[in-house]
């Protein structure tokens, strides 16, 4: 992707009045960022003021200060274009055209669980997602959730804390912290997972932000786990959410005399379902979870990675692709960074990170904390 393409990229979504779905319709209707571009400066006429005025006299130092963001390690514009792009966030009927990640952009692709419950969850109720996370992320479920204070944080850090990686969705630009008290959090989330959103670099924090967030969560997820929760608490949008998409909703049960256990009685009375163990969550999500792998097995396997040569669709056996012979040849036996990889192969890293889940997916590669792999010995 050239420099202008990226700003064209980023100028449409920074253009006020245009969400995923717009966005999306104009990209596959115009040809791509810069066609579309072009077409609403010819036509700006019929756009509302702010979206003229932005397209008049676009900020050029926000911008710059995009592409600057961009050029950091472990950090990406993951555009729905891209063959990586998670294609469980597809049936969202606004799904983001773009999301900026730091960290591991691969992870998005695995099976994952989003945990999610009250800011001022009680002792006991944060113990409980602690332990949750802990034995879901050991178990093969890769941990989602918000960032938020109370349950969320939990969830990651047991995550983090079992060694697994997590993914944090978040409602401010990707260099944006909220609240504050989790900055040594963010940056282990970064190291050892991802931090995930679709607002632009130096976006505040906006209370209208964190529906549009919590939709993210539950379309990567196969289920969503709300531990604790209040009548009016935003988990349960993110359930409802994950419901309307077809996904599992689990709900943990409480006290009748907790008023935060009154949003968990009142999803499982619509039917979600009520779970005291994390083995009830493994067995319930392990079919999907590895329908989804398959479907991303034949999914990488049939599509053309950018950087990397196009391929006839059909049966396909990585050990026969010479790429993926040069790259386990530039790996060898030790961990490597993907950053490495990226100078050593010469492919994208888009590429990369599309052809390193194929094979962890195949039990040749394992993931490391630090956005590091490496070749398991047999």
């Amino acid at each position: 992707m050239t420099d202008s393409e990226l700003r064209d990229w980023l100028l449409l979504i920074r253009t006020p009045g245009f969400g995923g779905r717009r966005l999306r319709e104009g990209l596959a209707l115009r040809g791509g960022a810069s066609g579309f571009v072009d077409w609403l400066q010819r036509h700006a006429e019929g756009l509302p003021a702010d979206t003229r005025a932005w397209l008049a006299a676009p900020d050029e130092a926000a911008l710059a200060r995009d592409m600057a963001w961009l050029q950091g390690s472990d950090q990406r514009l993951l555009r729905c274009t891209d063959e990586d792009f998670p294609p469980q966030l597809e049936g969202l009927s606004d799904a983001p055209a773009a999301l900026f990640v730091k960290g591991d952009a691969a992870l998005l692709l695995r099976p994952q669980i989003g945990i999610v419950g009250a800011r001022r969850a009680q002792a006991p109720g944060l113990a409980t997602a602690r332990r949750f996370a802990s034995e879901l992320a050991t178990g093969g479920l890769l941990v989602t959730s918000g960032l938020a204070d109370g349950v969320d944080g939990v969830a990651h850090a047991g995550a983090l804390d079992a060694g697994e990686p997590t993914i944090a969705v978040i409602g401010t630009g990707p260099d944006v912290v909220y609240p504050s008290k989790h900055h040594a959090l963010a940056r282990r989330i970064a190291e050892q997972g991802a931090i995930v959103s679709e607002f632009a670099p130096g976006t505040p924090s906006r209370a209208m932000n964190f529906p549009m967030r919590n939709r993210i969560i539950a379309g990567l997820s196969l289920g969503v786990l709300v531990v604790e929760a209040g009548l009016k608490s935003g988990s349960l949008i993110t359930a409802r959410q994950a419901g309307e998409l077809g996904r599992e909703v689990f709900a943990m049960p409480g006290s009748i005399h907790n008023p935060l256990a009154e949003g968990c009685h009142s999803l499982i009375a619509d039917g979600a379902r009520l779970v005291q163990r994390s083995d009830e969550i493994l067995a319930a999500l392990g079919p999907a979870a590895l329908e989804l792998a398959a479907d991303l097995r034949a999914r990488l396997a049939l599509e053309p990675q950018p950087g990397a040569p196009k391929r006839q669709k059909g049966p396909f056996d990585w050990r026969d692709d010479e790429e993926y012979r040069r790259l386990l040849d530039a790996m060898g036996y030790d961990p490597v960074l993907l950053d490495a990889l990226v100078g050593s192969t010469a492919l994208s890293p888009g590429a990369l990170s599309s052809m390193l889940l194929m094979l962890e997916l195949e039990g040749e590669i394992a993931s490391l904390p630090g956005n590091r792999y490496q070749r398991v010995v047999r």
